[in-house]
């Protein structure tokens, strides 16, 4: 049982590194539309690695509700892990159509990348909280200490 525990961990750990990078990636059109630098901007990448990672998130938010569920007969029994896996819910949502739709309606814009930006921002630090309350919960309901 402890291999199907790490399932979850794992994969929202490599999607939160993915995050990462994604981030990384929007910085430089920031870097481009605020600072007016002269920086490649990865249209693609940032677009397809973003759908993969809020993707993987939503997916690991999924999962981990079903995995509480059946192997602890309860929801939210994480305590703040799973209460703010919630609070990220509408965060993956509107990061994951306002990126869709700007990918899908191409014009000039400065408010809306703004606030896309936020609030991915706001998940990837939320997602690193994530990691921290997980491990406690890995190391109290998995490995009992």
């Amino acid at each position: 049982m402890t291999v199907v525990l790490l399932f979850h961990p794992v994969l929202q750990g490599l999607a939160t590194l993915l995050a990462g990078y994604v981030f990384w990636l929007g910085l430089q059109r920031f870097r481009s539309q605020h600072w007016h630098q002269k920086v490649a901007f990865k249209w693609k990448s940032h677009v397809n690695l973003g759908i993969v990672t809020l993707g993987l998130w939503l997916a690991g938010l999924v999962g981990g509700l079903v995995m509480v569920r059946i192997l602890w007969h309860g929801f939210l029994v994480t305590g703040t892990h799973g209460k703010q896996a919630l609070i990220m819910l509408p965060l993956l949502l509107f990061g994951l159509f306002s990126g869709l739709y700007m990918d899908r309606r191409k014009k000039k814009r400065k408010v809306l990348p703004l606030f896309h930006g936020t609030n991915n921002l706001l998940l990837l630090i939320l997602a690193l909280y994530q990691a921290y309350t997980g491990w406690w919960v890995y190391s109290a309901y998995v490995l009992g200490g």
